[in-house]
């Protein structure tokens, strides 16, 4: 029997959910699995999605590997993939108890309060910064903000000053920071909470001459150059390409019988002009671990 896996993932745009879905085609090709891919062709969008999980049930997956663009508005395509009794894996963000065998993850709030961290430490502890936030509904946006939050209190010197949205997406995030520019004469630092939207800062930047510190999160091969560069500070290594594939494996190894964890976490490295050399590699040739490495 060759497992049939759903792969579903929020967009086309953004880089860390092409290297998801890497990830999930090394997990199938290293199985001897296969893998289809549902992505909404508007990024992010809840009504979309749950149309890709009805045209996905027509096709009879063995399991779903699965990350919510909504923390609610899919759910109720989601109780049809329960009702049809096909297990569901999560990645990225966490579902409610019960709807999965398994969630991989990372630990948001940590990696948050880290890479924030390095960002006052590298503007002397001491400045304005500006929270460049994904979509307000999701749990890991949820998680980051408040990571922030709580590194800010650690530093007396540093304010958070502005927090916009720019929905985890490169020119969504430009346009919203752009705004933040006009508002704000002064802006020393920029938590970003992916890469794509940091990128999108920096154009944004660009654009009126002015400069301030960034940091993101994903280590996507774009933010890595920029590191290297020294227009980056930091990124924080939550590594999508990793959670899909080890997501991916676990769909695999239920729909064979085999015990995979309810539970798996992962920390996410800093990424700076002291190590991101070890991250200047294509998604395809950046080394993988398995189940077995996670869980040993």
């Amino acid at each position: 029997m060759t497992p049939y896996i759903a792969i579903f993932t929020k967009n086309r745009s953004n880089p860390a959910y092409e290297a998801a879905r890497i990830g999930a085609e090394r997990a199938a090709e290293r199985l001897g699995a296969r893998v289809e891919h549902f992505v909404p062709e508007i990024a992010d969008d809840a009504d979309q999605q749950s149309q890709l999980v009805e045209q996905a049930l027509k096709t009879r997956p063995d399991a779903f590997v699965f990350t919510r663009v909504h923390l609610t508005k899919v759910e109720p395509a989601l109780d049809l993939v329960t009702a049809a009794g096909i297990p569901i894996v999560s990645y990225v963000g966490r579902m409610a108890p019960g709807r999965c065998i398994t969630h991989v993850g990372a630990t948001d709030f940590q990696l948050a309060s880290d890479v924030a961290d390095r960002l006052f430490e590298h503007i002397g502890g001491s400045g304005k910064v500006a929270v460049l936030e994904g979509p307000p509904s999701t749990t890991t946006n949820i998680d980051r903000v408040r990571g922030y939050e709580a590194a800010a209190k650690r530093w007396p010197g540093i304010e958070l000053v502005a927090r916009a949205s720019g929905w985890n997406l490169r020119e969504p995030g430009r346009v919203a920071f752009a705004e933040l520019l006009q508002q704000h004469a002064r802006i020393d630092g920029v938590l970003a909470a992916n890469d794509d939207m940091a990128i999108g800062a920096l154009a944004a930047m660009d654009a009126v001459g002015r400069t301030a510190a960034v940091v993101g999160v994903n280590a996507i091969p774009e933010a890595i150059d920029l590191i290297g560069q020294g227009r980056m500070v930091a990124t924080a290594d939550f590594n999508a390409m990793l959670l899909c594939h080890l997501a991916t494996e676990c769909a695999i190894r239920h729909v064979r019988g085999e015990a995979v964890p309810p539970d798996i976490e992962l920390s996410a490295p800093i990424v700076d002009r002291h190590n991101y050399q070890r991250w200047d590699l294509p998604y395809r040739q950046r080394p993988l671990s398995t189940l077995q490495e996670i869980t040993a």
